[in-house]
């Protein structure tokens, strides 16, 4: 048994779990980002980074803290069967129905399509998503050698070919930096926190921290303090790799405006970032720093799911999930980006706030004793806010009306929760309810323990 991992198998964990959490996502919102919060750059940054790279990295800490073998037996402390309920959606949702599929939609619409003819577009998607996919599918086929194939082959080269591209645009920006469009012109902190929930990687921590922790335990540490501070070491590496590269995508972003334009996405701003400084080579570097940043999270994404669904039945065989989750991920990417988008949005809308109460629990758990009816009553209340958070995203998303039923819930909302507009309705009466029913698990475990 170790006491202590070495700092090169930090290095190889923490670019393993940059990696996996690293996607296509992650390189145009910032991107985006940039273009629109212009002068107001660095305080949209610093909320995006809060977000992007803070929430992810409290997820792995959650999970080293929490002791708990995998995402069901932490949020079982609710109850079992909701603890099945999140764990399933959850992996699905960041899995094969909108988060792994994204990763090959993306890849080929920002890498691969600018090369493809107008009028090819599906046949190109169909061509490049069979590929992708079975890429991703040979790789998840051997989880072991994870740690090996992601983080000492991918990562680097994707951090190398990235940092070519941000060096080029710092040492010799593209042009001024232009004022905020009206959305960042004031309040650009508060938007930028809010976009960082975009890259759903708050979402994925509480999947890849179990992996972090498995691999971990592997190399010899099994006390559970010890792995929530090794976990924590790995997991810093990762979130200063991201921020770094966030911060840098950002400047080229803010930076673009000038000689780019402004655009609905961040794909082009990258596209035409890479082409001005290096031409086509520069769009044939952007097209593989894009596959090798999607591949990567595909691979973890299958793989994650595969074996949290092979516990759950343990009949059917990892090898079989493999096969199963890679082949429904091709058919929904074959339905667009667009689609993906439009239909993911409401889901994530539910789940965030779920994810994050959880982990705010997790925390705080020994202070109650761990007592369930404060995990019960704070799920509960935030549940009750999110689920309408996500059908208010529905309709949306959808382009329809509010349901009639609606209604009159949106307004008491709106009218008695802090926040409600910008998202966070669910925050202050999560924060309030842990309070109450702390103190009230507290006085029972006192009267428990006089009486005994």
């Amino acid at each position: 048994m170790k006491n202590k991992l070495t700092f090169s198998s930090h290095v190889a964990i923490g670019s393993m779990l940059f990696a996996l959490f690293f996607g296509a996502g992650n390189l145009i919102f910032p991107a985006q980002l940039g273009q629109y919060a212009g002068t107001n750059i660095w305080p949209a940054v610093i909320g995006f980074l809060i977000t992007g790279v803070g929430l992810p990295l409290l997820g792995i800490l959650a999970m080293g803290f929490s002791g708990s073998k995998n995402l069901q037996e932490l949020s079982s402390r609710v109850h079992p069967i909701y603890g099945v309920f999140f764990t399933a959606l959850l992996y699905l949702t960041i899995g094969p129905f909108f988060a792994a599929p994204r990763t090959g939609t993306v890849a080929y619409e920002v890498g691969i399509a600018p090369f493809i003819g107008e009028g090819n577009e599906k046949i190109g998607l169909l061509i490049f998503s069979i590929i992708f996919f079975a890429i991703a599918f040979l790789f998840s086929m051997f989880p072991a050698k994870l740690v090996d194939n992601v983080g000492k082959i991918l990562a680097p080269a994707l951090v190398v070919l990235l940092a070519v591209l941000l060096l080029a645009a710092v040492f010799n920006p593209m042009g001024a930096i232009q004022s905020p469009e009206e959305a960042y012109q004031s309040g650009a902190f508060v938007k930028g926190f809010l976009e960082g929930y975009n890259t759903m990687d708050a979402l994925a921590s509480l999947v890849f921290g179990i992996i972090i922790i498995t691999v971990i335990r592997s190399m010899g540490v099994t006390a559970k303090g010890q792995i929530f501070t090794e976990a924590a070491k790995s997991g810093i590496i990762a979130i200063i790799l991201l921020g770094v590269i966030y911060v840098g995508i950002g400047f080229l972003g803010a930076t673009s405006t000038s000689v780019l334009g402004i655009f609905d996405t961040g794909g082009p701003v990258l596209s035409g970032a890479a082409g001005h400084y290096f031409g086509t080579f520069g769009n044939v570097m952007l097209a593989v720093v894009i596959i090798l940043a999607c591949l990567t999270t595909a691979i973890g994404l299958i793989t994650a799911n595969a074996e949290y669904f092979n516990t759950l039945f343990p009949s059917i065989s990892y090898k079989a999930l493999v096969v199963f989750f890679s082949l429904l991920t091709f058919i929904i990417a074959n339905f667009g980006l667009a689609n993906i988008i439009t239909y993911s949005i409401p889901v994530l809308m539910f789940l965030y706030p779920l994810a994050i109460v959880l982990m705010l629990l997790t925390f705080l758990s020994p202070l109650f004793n761990h007592s369930q009816i404060v995990y019960v009553a704070t799920i509960a209340v935030t549940f009750l806010i999110s689920i309408f958070d996500g059908l208010k995203a529905l309709c949306s998303s959808l382009e329809i009306e509010y349901f009639s039923w609606m209604e009159p819930v949106l307004h008491f909302y709106k009218t008695v929760l802090p926040l409600y507009n910008e998202g966070l309705g669910w925050l202050l009466p999560a924060v309030i309810v842990i309070i109450i029913t702390g103190i009230i698990a507290k006085f029972q475990k006192t009267d428990v323990t006089q009486k005994a």
